[in-house]
């Protein structure tokens, strides 16, 4: 078996895969590089940079190219939800003058966040009143992403590669904190994960082919339901169980699973 050629950083301190590196021209790239990138079978963490031109060339990469289309921005995300018929709390967007709008279609409190290029639970706001709502659409000039508020103390983070659930957590809110993000104080607990719910997020995750990805789930007045996917999620919470994701991720495709 030839050597796994990655461009991304992702496995980069894993000596089995060869990682290239981003550089900002194919032809920065020395020869032989190009020699390799044209015969692999497999691009593995190809990058925004690189995902599209290498599936049109028909390569296969890893992660999808979904994957890449998705991370990062939520509007995309919710569409896609809606479009699959997933269960998601109810959200709408609204762009320009709509933005006068929302209270016809909210009341407080709810959730704003800004829809792109926001992660690690920064960029999501409760909204109690007039003066959060004035502050966050004052802070965030992209389209205004209004959700439905649920009283929740945690969600589950369910990690999938290669579309199988590899470890499943609860995030818990910090007291005073409605966020659950691990990076905004989240405690991580693994007990008693909801099969339900596990099921839910592998399924989201191959209906919308995203197979390296961490799927948010939340349970709340009975109803179980998606709240966003992460593709580069972080890996405190699988290193409290003593998992390196990472290293799992070679192991797959070390076996040509990947």
């Amino acid at each position: 078996m030839a050597q796994p050629i990655a461009i991304g950083a992702r496995l980069a301190r894993f000596p089995e895969i060869l990682t290239l590196g981003v550089r900002p021209n194919l032809a920065d790239y020395p020869p032989e590089h190009r020699r390799l990138l044209s015969r692999a079978r497999t691009v593995y963490y190809p990058t925004q940079a690189f995902a599209a031109q290498f599936q049109a060339l028909g390569k296969r990469i890893f992660p999808s190219l979904e994957s890449h289309l998705l991370e990062g921005d939520k509007i995309k995300q919710t569409i896609m939800l809606e479009m699959a018929g997933l269960p998601h709390p109810r959200t709408r967007v609204f762009y320009g003058r709509q933005r006068d709008g929302i209270l016809k279609h909210f009341g407080f409190p709810f959730i704003a966040k800004v829809p792109r290029a926001s992660a690690g639970g920064l960029g999501v706001f409760l909204i109690r009143d007039q003066a959060d709502l004035d502050g966050y659409l004052a802070l965030n000039q992209q389209p205004a992403y209004i959700q439905e508020y649920l009283p929740l103390e945690r969600d589950l983070r369910v990690l999938c590669v290669g579309f199988e659930p590899v470890c499943c957590y609860w995030r818990w809110s910090e007291p005073g904190n409605f966020r659950t993000n691990v990076a905004q104080g989240g405690r991580v607990d693994f007990s008693q994960v909801p099969k339900e719910a596990v099921e839910l997020a592998v399924e989201a995750a191959k209906v919308c082919n995203l197979d390296d990805v961490g799927v948010d789930v939340v349970m709340a007045g009975g109803r179980t339901m998606l709240l966003e996917f992460n593709v580069k999620y972080g890996h405190k919470g699988p290193g409290l169980a003593g998992m390196d994701v990472r290293r799992l991720v070679v192991e797959k495709i070390l076996r040509g699973e990947l």
